[in-house]
C-alpha cells in the first residue's frame, strides 16, 4: 500500500485548500477510504470518508458543511475539497485505506501526511 498526500500549505482563515492522495499497491476502486487528521498535541482524528464507488460519504460534524470528499477510481485518486478554513482546522493530513465495505479508524494503512495550517 502507496499513499502520497499532497496540496497541503499555509492558508488564510476563510480560504480553501484541495489535497490530493494518490494511491497504489491495492485495488483502489474496492476499497472506502478516508482523511484523517492529527493535530499538535491531540488525537488522529477521522474527517471525512467515502465508500469505493464514490456514493456514501461521511463527515465529522466539525467539518460538515465545508469539506467535500471525493474520489476519482480511474486515477487511484483521493481528494478533499476544504473551504471556509478555519484555524482550528490546522493539522496533518493523512489519507488512509480503508476495508471493503467500510472505513474503520484508526486506519490499518495511511500515507506520510500533507500539512495544513490556516493562519493570518
Amino acid at each position: 500500500v502507496h499513499l502520497v498526500e499532497s496540496g497541503g500549505g499555509l492558508v488564510q482563515p476563510g480560504g480553501s485548500r484541495r489535497l490530493s492522495c494518490a494511491a497504489s499497491g491495492f485495488t483502489f476502486s474496492n476499497h472506502y477510504m478516508a482523511w484523517v487528521r492529527q493535530a499538535p498535541g491531540k488525537e488522529l482524528e477521522s474527517v471525512s470518508s467515502i465508500s469505493s464507488g464514490g456514493s456514501t460519504t461521511h463527515y465529522a460534524d466539525s467539518v460538515k458543511g465545508r469539506f467535500t470528499i471525493s474520489r476519482d477510481n480511474a486515477k487511484n485518486t483521493l481528494y478533499l475539497d476544504m473551504n471556509s478554513l478555519k484555524t482550528e482546522d490546522t493539522a496533518m493530513y493523512y489519507c488512509a485505506k480503508g476495508d471493503t465495505f467500510y472505513y474503520s479508524h484508526p486506519p490499518t494503512a495511511r500515507g506520510q501526511g500533507t500539512q495544513v495550517t490556516v493562519s493570518l
